[in-house]
């Protein structure tokens, strides 16, 4: 049998009439076949092709797109081609959850290594024989002026998103376990046995819920901050005596913010190579002396704890459920744009960051088998969810319903933290998370009723 099957069907162009209902229905004219084209059923069941995927995620992938073709018999003025339809779906119906890497695992790398060196080639072998280009910025020690309205955003969106949080966390309720780093939305705790905290063997994996904070929802990861880029790497002796500040901040720092307690180098000119990876600052006396720049926008501060005040009714929580849900989508998609162009380092082996062209010396790895690399960090390129963790949580398909149940734990699906703050406050659900919360999944109300399912 063939990987895709098509019917024809046929009306004669010579008869005019029909036998419809007993009665005969005159046929228009000048129609041609109509065929429809579609993968046929040994084609649905090729799981191999899409390793790491669920059942629905691979019937979607190889199924994702359903095409209608017409084609007349007889050459018309009306049908001169023929035409298609496809019907597309950009987000699948069910996806599968971000996989859990164990502290004893190495990160994979977002571009394998072999990929790498064979771009490296392909640019080496293009660029053989050719002049040199300049080099652009920010390599150059310049700033890329087009990002610093973006950075600018991304800062601002940061504050915002912690200032609707504390003011939500006082309308949905979220655990926090006090053993590990989980937690949970929802009137009660989850009752999955999920605990890897101390003495989660006594505890049998169930957790002790505590009240979250903010910190427990967008988890605080720092970066040492750098007062020149493009200079000398961070000893291990100095870790101690440079600042510290979150990451996104740091990234907005070097990407054109200016915040006047962590002040950072700005050129004015390009820097001059002298080697791979030697350079000399250009001379800038020549130059006029530098103006203070004044910020493109104003920069926000975030509201102190006793001065946070909760929403008053329920439309006012569901505007600033949606204004928490812009600023997290806008605070994201801001720093993946920064991020391709100014480089982000992550340790495989840990969560430490690092913001800049190449990794920090010091020696503060405490990871798997750290004694074997002297503490050293393992680094590699960073992706979004290292600088910005989405931290998932089970997703509660009724907050006044029942509770979620142990033997169920299958039919539940999960949404990153905040997502699932700003559902429980009335917001609507992105379609960029629907697949992971998997809505369109009927949940048993028993135990009985979930062995029958298929």
């Amino acid at each position: 049998m063939s990987a895709s099957a098509s019917f024809r069907c046929w009306v004669d162009c010579g008869s005019t009439n029909h036998l419809s209902h007993g009665k005969l229905v005159p046929l228009p004219s000048r129609i041609g076949p109509l065929m429809l084209s579609y993968h046929s059923r040994a084609d649905f069941l090729k799981l191999n092709l899409y390793p790491g995927l669920s059942l629905l995620s691979s019937l979607e992938c190889s199924s994702g797109k359903l095409k209608l073709q017409s084609e007349p018999r007889a050459p018309s003025r009306k049908f001169h081609r023929p035409c298609a339809l496809v019907v597309r779906c950009d987000h699948p119906q069910n996806a599968d959850f971000p996989r859990y890497y164990s502290r004893k695992e190495k990160k994979p790398f977002p571009v394998p290594v072999l990929e790498l060196r064979r771009a490296a080639r392909e640019r080496a072998k293009k660029s053989k024989g050719q002049p040199k280009k300049p080099v652009p910025p920010p390599k150059n020690g310049l700033i890329v002026k087009s990002l610093v309205p973006l950075a600018y955003d991304v800062l601002n969106a940061r504050v915002t998103l912690i200032n609707n949080l504390k003011k939500l966390l006082k309308v949905v309720k979220v655990h926090a376990c006090g053993y590990c780093s989980e937690i949970h939305v929802g009137p009660v705790g989850h009752p999955f046995k999920s605990c890897r905290g101390q003495h989660a063997s006594i505890r049998k994996g169930l957790h002790e819920w505590t009240y979250a904070t903010v910190e427990d929802v967008l988890l605080p990861v720092d970066a040492y901050h750098l007062y020149d880029r493009l200079g000398k790497r961070i000893r291990h002796d100095e870790r101690f005596s440079i600042p510290r500040i979150p990451a996104v901040v740091e990234l907005c720092i070097q990407a054109g913010v200016n915040l006047p307690e962590f002040p950072t180098k700005r050129r004015r000119k390009p820097i001059i190579r002298i080697g791979k990876r030697e350079f000399i600052d250009a001379d800038e006396s020549e130059l006029p002396d530098p103006v203070p720049e004044v910020p493109l926008k104003p920069i926000l501060t975030e509201i102190p704890d006793p001065e946070v005040v909760a929403p008053c009714d329920e439309e006012e929580t569901i505007l600033l459920a949606e204004e928490t849900l812009q600023a997290w989508e806008q605070m994201r998609r801001g720093a993946k744009k920064l991020m391709r162009m100014y480089p982000v380092r992550v340790c495989g082996y840990c969560p430490e960051v690092h913001v800049g062209p190449s990794g920090h010396k010091a020696q503060n790895c405490g990871a798997h088998k750290h004694q074997q690399r002297n503490g050293q960090h393992g680094w590699q390129a960073a992706v979004l969810d290292d600088l910005i963790p989405p931290r998932y949580v089970w997703h509660v398909p009724d907050v006044k319903g029942q509770p979620l149940q142990r033997e169920l734990r299958s039919f539940y699906g999960q949404a990153p933290a905040v997502v699932e703050i700003c559902v429980h406050a009335g917001a609507a659900v992105p379609d960029q998370y629907k697949p992971t919360m998997r809505l369109d999944i009927g949940i048993p109300t028993s135990l009985r009723e979930a062995e029958m399912v298929v």
